[in-house]
């Protein structure tokens, strides 16, 4: 927005604007007190809505959004070198005029009539209105390589809040300037002019940079530095939404009955030996953030979905039991897609990294999803229905009333068993054959499911872990008897809430687990990182560790006791295990 609103006041003083500036200065000096104001107005309104339709255009075409940030970074390249080179600028702006649509007749009378006499046929703030109206129309082409950065740039946004807000910021600085002009008369324009070489050269410096920043990601990366650094209530909110009474009884209302929410509800629910019990009405689906695999990436509604069967399941990438029930999930969407079911998941993340939409579509075509997901950053969705678990199943009948739940993984036979009941319940008689799905099960698993970060880490040998940058000493022998199922620190390491950071080249992380699979959480910052694997205090390989996600770091033939030892390369950061 800030961008925007800097962008639309330089485009008001570049030379191409310099037709409507008649206009704009008669209407300061002839009409009513409030005829600027009015020509202003209207001008944000009629530009704003021009630059919007045409994003919203280029969103009904269905191309990704990753096209439109590369078109963005191109675009704001091209265009900066453009203006900061002498001569460029003005055979641009040249081209781009002999292209744009000419003024209404009635406007290029208006504009000569105000050059002549300096008068206006008009008075007050509602003539003043619709000529602003007009000349948006006329000012948008005319706003030249500019308007083209600020465009592509909106493009790269959702088509939500986000875009609308650049464009008007756009319009917003454009029509401060111009009311500037208005009321100062024309003694302001012949300085001005003089300087607007440099202006658009400034103009140019701050494509350049923008386009820069965009390339580099370090817009992205500042989001997700934001995120991490949230007070808890903004990262997890879950919990404290739950908690408020308030949003119970929104939640209460949006359900329909007089308390409890679905997941409650689902605990005690039980089948009639006939057909599945109805648990309650499903919570429609709001307040997402990003969609894929839908029309246009645009969102899904269950209002939009009646008469088809509506499977949600509440995920996220960084976990080991949702992955393990993708290949389910997949099987199901490829064998009864056709048959009226639609499933949606539903990603809510565990840690912040997981917010960043880069990271969710990376997994999503990591993991070969082809049904639509949402993502759920706020936990909109899921405290709408009550959810605690991740992964979790809601199963949506045509009507809209959910029917059946599950949390966790396992039960593929009976969920899919399920599904295929309610399907049939909405005309769907001839299913054929069970899907097919190669789903891993996990044995042998004594060893709970190991956080890091100071804010759920439990059984460390080091004591209480707390916030903030430590050095922590074991003896051999400490090490060697570490108990079942327990951590221990080594080394220097940062702790945060959610995670630990490798501080020091001696930095270790042991672990005496029982399974025959482990995962860790990791991230790299500042590129790729090492992390060297010991297993009973013998060299068991490297893990490279590329970007935030899941990594297994052990796969052995049966389950088992064993000491694991982590060396991780300065930076690198830790989340959690897992077992399988």
């Amino acid at each position: 927005m800030l961008f925007g609103f800097v962008a639309g006041a330089a485009t008001a003083l570049s030379p191409c604007v310099l037709p409507v500036l008649p206009v704009a200065l008669a209407a300061g000096t002839t009409g009513g007190r409030r005829r600027p104001l009015g020509v202003v107005t209207g001008l944000v309104l009629s530009f704003t809505f021009a630059t919007v339709a045409l994003v919203y255009l280029l969103s009904a075409l269905g191309l990704p959004d990753k096209l439109f940030r590369t078109l963005a970074i191109v675009v704001l390249g091209a265009v900066g070198v453009a203006l900061i080179v002498p001569g460029a600028a003005a055979r641009l702006e040249a081209w781009l005029t002999r292209i744009a649509p000419r003024a209404p007749a009635r406007v290029r009378g208006e504009h000569r009539s105000a050059a002549r006499t300096g008068r206006l046929a008009h008075d007050g703030f509602g003539s003043g209105l619709l000529l602003g109206l007009s000349l948006g129309f006329v000012y948008a082409p005319c706003a030249g390589p500019i308007l083209a950065g600020v465009i592509t740039v909106s493009a790269s946004q959702d088509f939500t809040a986000g875009r609308l807000a650049v464009a008007f910021a756009y319009s917003a600085g454009s029509a401060v300037v111009l009311y500037g002009l208005m009321l100062g008369g024309r003694r302001v324009t012949a300085p001005l002019a003089r300087r607007s070489g440099a202006f658009q050269q400034a103009m140019g410096a701050v494509l350049l940079v923008v386009a820069v920043v965009m390339a580099t990601e370090l817009d992205i990366r500042f989001e997700n530095r934001i995120a991490a650094d949230l007070p808890a209530i903004l990262v997890n909110p879950s919990k404290d939404i739950e908690e408020a009474s308030a949003t119970r009884d929104r939640l209460a209302d949006l359900r329909g009955d007089e308390g409890g929410t679905v997941a409650e509800a689902a605990t005690g629910a039980r089948a009639d030996g006939r057909r599945l019990a109805v648990i309650g009405r499903a919570p429609e689906i709001q307040d997402t953030h990003r969609w894929w695999n839908t029309p246009g990436d645009g969102p899904l509604t269950l209002r939009s979905l009646r008469g088809r069967v509506v499977l949600i399941d509440f995920w996220t990438y960084s976990c080991i039991n949702c992955l393990r029930t993708l290949p389910a999930l997949r099987a199901w969407d490829a064998r009864y897609r056709r048959d009226g079911l639609t499933i949606i998941g539903m990603h809510a993340p565990e840690f912040p990294f997981e917010r960043d939409p880069g990271n969710v579509q990376r997994a999503i075509e990591r993991n070969r999803l082809g049904y639509p997901v949402a993502q759920d950053n706020d936990f909109a969705v899921w405290s709408a229905y009550g959810n605690q678990y991740w992964p979790a199943k809601y199963l949506i009948d045509a009507r809209g009333r959910v029917r059946y739940v599950h949390f966790g993984e396992g039960a593929y036979d009976r969920t899919e068993r399920a599904i295929r009941e309610l399907l049939a319940e909405a005309g769907r008689a001839r299913l054929g054959r069970m899907a097919a799905a190669r789903v891993e099960t996990p044995r042998g698993v004594e060893t709970p499911e190991s956080y890091l970060g100071a804010e759920r880490a439990e059984r460390f040998l080091n004591g209480a872990v707390e916030p903030g940058t430590h050095d922590y000493r074991l003896s051999a022998a400490a090490i060697a008897a570490l108990p079942p199922a327990h951590l221990a620190y080594e080394g220097r390491w940062r702790i945060d809430d959610s995670h630990a950071t490798a501080a020091g080249r001696r930095a270790r992380l042991h672990l005496n687990f029982s399974a025959s699979r482990v995962f860790l959480v990791l991230g790299a910052r500042g590129g790729p990182h090492a992390v060297r694997v010991q297993l009973d205090g013998r060299p068991h390989g490297t893990v490279t560790v590329r970007g935030n996600r899941l990594y297994e770091l052990v796969r052995l033939r049966r389950p088992g006791e064993h000491r694991l030892t982590l060396t991780l390369a300065p930076g690198t950061e830790a989340y959690a295990f897992t077992f399988g």
